[in-house]
């Protein structure tokens, strides 16, 4: 079964760890451990920082050296060794997804087709401005070629919008909605007809049950008829609690927002989040939390209106009008500062938005550049003690 029919038809919330090692033997120990977990589970390739930059000699070199790797080097190992960690774990029942971090990924899409893997993520905007220099136009180029490459080579492809994280924090919601379904919509007009649309667990839980309506419905309205598609939901990527009691129950709360609005899959993180690499044992340890908290959570129908939908439809209609070729579109709108992310220090984007968490603890916007929206707090001088208690805010507040 495809990863995203799997997704899908699973009777509860399914659950994923971002796992991975650059030892074979570590891999299939991880995948095993994450498929018999009390959980419904999904797999997870993570892939190292010198494959996702293209660096795939120095990767190469770091195996035979025996190096500890910070993820798994799909490129430098054999299609032979990934197929045989894969063998006997990925099955219809536990689909796996490769996921790496790349503005430049098809050698990786090459090597997890060739291995007979047909699930990744990222994008051409949200993983290249947070991550690197990459030109806009040059990502936007890749993409394109990733898309086709992996619409050609796999029967069932699925691509996930990392759009939803951007910067992984202080970025609010509208523009996080808005780059995600328009990610969404670029796979889709390059072959890709099994896609998945991201959110990052920001500071406010109702915000949050707000923007995942919000990206429902404009996935519904924008995305092709036909499309097979929901939602991922990212536990919180910012700063994360130092305490094991702080980290526990943000995680929970990430599994019950997801609860709440119908979220169909959720990426966990661990209680050393704050600390370090976790091992197999707490990856599986916050599956099962996340899924006792998911279970235990009824759903909800509706949430007050306080305006995400409206912005993040104005952005993506901003974009939309530019130009029929979406790529060009992306690539237009960045020139003009009609998206442009905060605190975002890549050439191509414009750095006149700037936002901010409220006395509420709701991410606002406090200017908004160019954009075709409004801000919704003062704006004042951001001092480094203001942001520091910003970037801060979760963890504090979870930790108390």
């Amino acid at each position: 079964m495809s990863f995203g029919r799997f997704v899908k038809r699973a009777a509860s919330l399914v659950v994923q760890p971002r796992m991975g090692f650059g030892d074979p033997v570590a891999m299939r120990d991880g995948l095993r451990a994450t498929r018999d977990a009390d959980a419904t589970t999904v797999g997870t390739l993570t892939l190292d920082s010198y494959t996702r930059v293209g660096d795939h000699q120095a990767a190469a070199k770091a195996l035979r050296e025996r190096a500890p790797l910070n993820g798994y080097p799909i490129v430098s190992h054999s299609t032979e060794t990934t197929a045989a960690l894969l063998d006997g774990i990925r099955d219809s029942g536990f689909p796996v997804q490769v996921r790496h971090g790349s503005a430049q990924p098809q050698d990786i899409v090459r090597a997890l087709t060739a291995a007979g893997l047909d699930a990744t993520e990222g994008g051409p905007i949200s993983y290249c401005l947070p991550y690197g220099r990459t030109p806009i136009r040059e990502s936007i180029a890749n993409w394109r070629e990733t898309c086709e490459l992996l619409a050609e080579r796999a029967d069932t492809p699925h691509l996930e919008s990392f759009g939803g994280c951007l910067l992984g924090q202080l970025c609010p919601p509208g523009l996080l909605v808005a780059v995600s379904v328009l990610e969404a919509l670029f796979f889709t007009r390059y072959g890709i007809t099994s896609v998945s649309l991201s959110y990052a667990q920001q500071t406010h839980p109702a915000q949050d049950e707000e923007a995942i309506r919000a990206l429902r419905t404009l996935a519904a309205r924008y995305l092709p008829a036909g499309t097979d598609w929901h939602v991922v939901l990212y536990g919180y990527m910012g700063v994360y609690p130092t305490t094991r009691r702080g980290a526990l129950r943000l995680l929970q709360a990430s599994a019950e927002l997801a609860a709440r609005t119908g979220t169909e899959r959720l990426i966990v993180k661990t209680v050393a989040e704050a600390h370090r690499i976790p091992t197999i044992a707490e990856n599986v340890q916050a599956l099962e939390v996340a899924a006792t908290a998911a279970r235990e959570t009824v759903p909800t129908a509706t949430t007050a209106d306080t305006g995400i939908l409206g912005e993040a439809k104005a952005l993506v209609e901003a974009v939309l009008d530019l130009d029929d070729d979406l790529g060009r579109a992306f690539a237009e709108a960045f020139a003009r500062g009609l998206l442009d992310v905060p605190f975002c220090l890549h050439p191509d984007n414009a750095g006149q938005s700037r936002s901010t968490v409220g006395a509420d603890g709701r991410l606002r916007w406090t200017a908004v550049g160019a954009m075709p929206i409004v801000p919704t707090e003062p704006d004042s001088a951001l001092t480094s003690d203001r942001l520091l208690t910003a970037l801060t805010h979760v963890a504090r507040s979870f930790d108390r």
